[in-house]
């Protein structure tokens, strides 16, 4: 069969290549052609547009609606040009619910895989899901009970992350020896995840680096997002004695004491790995101020929002520094409080199900395309 996948953003390459590969095992017959990013390009030929050409957030894509529209286009044609036995929009709600409807007016299956977050805006959306996707895959718990108050068809195999986390883990050399080959001394180590947008980075690493210079007795590491090109982290890190490294993320998630974490994806992984973290988040004013009217949750990370109340801190837009100061001084010197976290990591970790997740997830799909669902 031929599947069509598009992914808009790192997090959605990471997920749509271990279903990639999933669907490749369940059916060695498929072909693929996507929008997504290098890991998607490592499993299987079919690139159409690597996802850096439509990464923009808020305030931003009102300034490159035009090439947003273009590339719409263009993803548009191809997949009318290639026919797909379906359509796998990847989380990335702003481009691929056009890009569903789309699909679905021309006949073309949909399973959007990482359902758009309805639940914290937009919850208008939902119509939209219910006319033009015919089957949803939800990744985080409490979504299955959400989308059924809509009676729309969604499934719940756990989430993908899971498999990442194990996966790697069973080839993991442990710490000592990573530790070395990267050269690290003895000091502890506190993991940086700036985020996966060059905005993110600007709005919250300044704020890490100073707090890196207030502990000598910690080296403080960077974990570059694969999408970002070192010279902009080098602007910053510049006089400092922080350390950036690619490719590494999980190693350093698995061996360091702490984590400044960026509001995303990278929370989940953090806590996989039973990280005690701060979560930080900041945008402009006026997103912001355009956010706070239209989100409807309590929490932005998405530790806290599987968890149901406030696991981890977030320190969300006006004093950054400060906060994260205090918090990441009550991380690194309370034990029972690093304790406390890590138990309530554990009790997360069995909401997010058994490994296998992909696989479950890749099974139901050609099982539902076989059956014409």
């Amino acid at each position: 069969m031929k599947y069509f996948l598009i992914a808009g953003e790192a997090s959605g390459d990471l997920h749509a290549s271990n279903l990639m590969k999933e669907l490749l095992v369940a059916d060695p017959q498929a072909e693929f052609c996507y929008m997504g990013g290098d890991l998607m390009q490592g499993v299987a030929d079919g690139m159409v547009m690597h996802y850096r050409e439509t990464s923009y957030m808020f305030l931003d894509v009102l300034f490159h609606l035009g090439k947003i529209f273009r590339n719409m286009r263009l993803i548009k044609s191809k997949i009318l040009e290639w026919k797909p036995d379906v359509l796998i929009p990847v989380d990335y709600p702003g481009f691929n619910m056009r890009m569903a409807s789309f699909a679905s007016e021309h006949g073309v299956r949909v399973f959007y895989y990482i359902s758009p977050k309805v639940w914290a805006w937009k919850q208008r959306r939902v119509k939209s899901l219910k006319k033009y996707v015919n089957r949803l895959f939800a990744i985080l718990p409490f979504e299955v009970d959400f989308f059924k108050k809509f009676n729309m068809e969604v499934e719940y195999f756990g989430n993908p992350l899971v498999d990442q986390v194990a996966g790697f883990m069973e080839q993991f050399e442990g710490a000592e020896a990573w530790r070395m080959k990267q050269g690290f001394g003895q000091r502890p180590l506190v993991a940086l995840l700036a985020g996966s947008r060059v905005k993110e980075i600007e709005t919250t690493l300044p704020s890490m680096l100073t707090l890196a210079g207030e502990h000598p007795d910690y080296q403080f590491v960077v974990a570059g997002a694969p999408s970002i090109d070192s010279s902009i982290y080098q602007q910053y890190l510049q006089g400092t004695d922080v350390k950036l490294i690619y490719n590494e993320t999980y190693a350093l998630l698995a061996c360091a004491e702490a984590g400044l974490v960026n509001s995303g994806t990278a929370t989940l992984e953090a806590a996989l790995f039973e990280l005690p973290q701060v979560v930080l988040y900041r945008t402009s004013k006026l997103a912001y101020s355009i956010a706070k009217r239209l989100i409807k949750i309590k929490f932005i990370s998405l530790v806290n929002l599987i968890y149901g109340k406030k696991l981890v801190e977030e320190v969300i837009q006006k004093d950054m520094t400060n906060l994260t100061r205090v918090e990441l001084n009550r991380i690194l010197n309370d034990g029972n409080y690093r304790e406390e976290m890590k138990e309530g990591y554990r009790v997360l970790k069995r909401d997010l199900g058994e490994r296998g997740v992909s696989q479950r997830i890749g099974e139901r799909m050609i099982e539902l395309l076989n059956s014409g669902t």
